[in-house]
Formats: C-alpha cells, sequence, structure tokens
C-alpha cells in the first residue's frame, strides 16, 4: 500500500476520534465539519485506487454517498427543526451508496449461489425489521425507510459474504469484513437511536466500526 494511502487512513481515524470527542461536547457544527473530512478521507482513497478492478467506479460513487450521508445524519442535529427531514435524506444518500456497492458486486458472483445469498440477507433483514417493530417505537416514515435501507444492507452484506467464501480473493475477503462491520455498526445505531436508552459507548462502538468498514472497503480496490 502506497506511504499516501497510509497517510489518509490515519488522518482519517484522527478526524474520526476528535468528530467522536466533539460530539459528545455537543458542538454539533465543528462535529459535523470534522465528520465530514473524516469522511472525505475514505473517498480519497477510493479515488486514487480507482480502474484497478471492475466496477470501481460504482464503489467509488458509494463511498461519496456514504460521505453525503455522514454529513447529513449529523447536520440534523446543527438544524434540529429540521432534524428528522435531514435524517431521512441522510438514510437515502446511505441506501444509494449500498445500491452501488451491490451494483458492483453482483457481476462478481456466480449464479448459482447470489440468489441463496439475496435470499438469506432479506430473511436476516426481515427478522430484524420484526424484532425493532414489535419491540421499539418507531414513526411511520423510519419504519417505510428502514424496510429498504436494511433490505439493502443485509443483502449486499451476505452476497459480500459469498464471494469471500466461495471466489476467495483478498479484495473479497477486506471487501467482506469492511461490510459486516458497516452493518454492525448500523444496527447498533438502531438500538442505540430507537431503544429509548441511548449509550455514549454504543455511539463510539457504532462510529467506530463504522468507519473502519468504510476504510476497508475503500482500500479493498488496491487488491
Amino acid at each position: 500500500m502506497k506511504p499516501f494511502i497510509r497517510i489518509l487512513i490515519v488522518l482519517g481515524c484522527v478526524l474520526q476520534g476528535l468528530f467522536i470527542k466533539t460530539e459528545h461536547e455537543e458542538k454539533y457544527l465543528t462535529a459535523d465539519i470534522l465528520k465530514g473530512a473524516a469522511a472525505l478521507m475514505f473517498v480519497l482513497i477510493g479515488l486514487s485506487a480507482e480502474g484497478s478492478g471492475p466496477g470501481d467506479h460504482l464503489f467509488v460513487a458509494g463511498l461519496i454517498f456514504g460521505m453525503i450521508g455522514d454529513i447529513l445524519l449529523n447536520l440534523r442535529y446543527v438544524f434540529p427543526k429540521q432534524g428528522q427531514k435531514i435524517f431521512l435524506v441522510g438514510i437515502v444518500a446511505f441506501l444509494i451508496g449500498h445500491l452501488l456497492y451491490l451494483a458492483g458486486l453482483i457481476p462478481q458472483t456466480s449464479s448459482p449461489w447470489l440468489w441463496p445469498c439475496v435470499l438469506i440477507g432479506a430473511i436476516l433483514a426481515a427478522c430484524l425489521l420484526a424484532y425493532i417493530f414489535k419491540t421499539m417505537e418507531v414513526k411511520k416514515s423510519f419504519k417505510i425507510f428502514g424496510v429498504f435501507y436494511l433490505g439493502a444492507v443485509f443483502i449486499m452484506t451476505a452476497i459480500a459474504i459469498g464471494i469471500a467464501i466461495f471466489s476467495p480473493s483478498k479484495r473479497a475477503i477486506v471487501y467482506c469484513v469492511g461490510a459486516f462491520l458497516f452493518t454492525v455498526s448500523d444496527v447498533i445505531l438502531i438500538f442505540n437511536t430507537f431503544s429509548g436508552v441511548t449509550k455514549f459507548s454504543m455511539r463510539i462502538a457504532n462510529l467506530s466500526l463504522y468507519y473502519a468498514g468504510q476504510i476497508l472497503i475503500a482500500c479493498s480496490l488496491f487488491l
């Protein structure tokens, strides 16, 4: 890996750490700037690698939409009156990012196990959604967006795991780990947001796993 990429990774992790600290101090505008800057690091990593493998432009576009989602999700604290609308637009940005990841992954799959992976991902998402809707108070708009978003996340991750198992390569394995961490971070975010008990420790876990996931997805493009 080029020294330039290592610098971007270290810088991104430092910025993400500063963002977590600043957000906890409720300095929301500064925190959002730091979060956007941290996200820019994984976008730059992806842009530096683009062209080394099939469908790279789709993964890079997914990273860009991830950065947009990052900024929007925290912008809701800067403009609390429009917070719900901003949050939902941020979720849409992440959804588009996951659909782009899916578009990049599907051509790498073999048809015999593609649909079983899709089915497994859909079933897992449905089980989680059923549990969330049964045990947590979630507004209708969040339920609608949640069905599509979690469906895309779990299906994308299931396909990534399938590729890593049935067509193993360094690229596939690194991407798979990144996708898995991203998914775990989303599950933590949901429970920390809608369970009625918000914990800073869970927020740290959510943000750290998410950022590690995006960094790994970006770095997989070099392999």
